[in-house]
This record gives C-alpha cells, structure tokens and sequence, in this order.
C-alpha cells in the first residue's frame, strides 16, 4: 500500500479578517441599551424611582440584586 506524502508549497502567512467599527456600533449601542436598562431593573426599580406600581418587579430580580450587592432590605 503506497502512502502519498503532500508537498508544502510556499504560502502567504494568513491575515486576520479585519471588522469595520461601523458594522459594530449598532450592536454595541443596542447591548449597552439593554444591559443600563437591565441594570436599573436589577438595581433601582423600587421605592421612589420605581417605573412599575408594586413590588412585583422587586420579586422577579431580588435574588440577581443580591448577588450582585444591592440592598433591599
């Protein structure tokens, strides 16, 4: 059973695709959005801020206020 070995032949080294800051902005514009609103949600939706009349929305983000050293009680 004869093998065949592949020669190496001279290759360009590989060069990183490069991404426009353009094609990111919009996504890193839209997730920062979403993480303040979420992080106000987490940490100030209660009392004399709060968006939502109740403590509903405080039950639903009291443990991740916790975690993440905000008190509440």
């Amino acid at each position: 059973m004869a093998q065949t070995v592949a020669q190496s032949t001279a290759t360009t080294p590989a060069v990183p695709a490069t991404l426009p800051l353009a094609a990111i902005a919009p996504w890193a514009v839209f997730f920062g959005v979403l993480m303040l609103v979420l992080l106000y949600f987490v940490g100030a939706e209660q009392g004399a801020t709060s968006v939502f009349n109740g403590t509903d929305v405080h039950e639903w983000v009291h443990d991740a206020r916790h975690l993440l050293g905000f008190p509440c009680h």
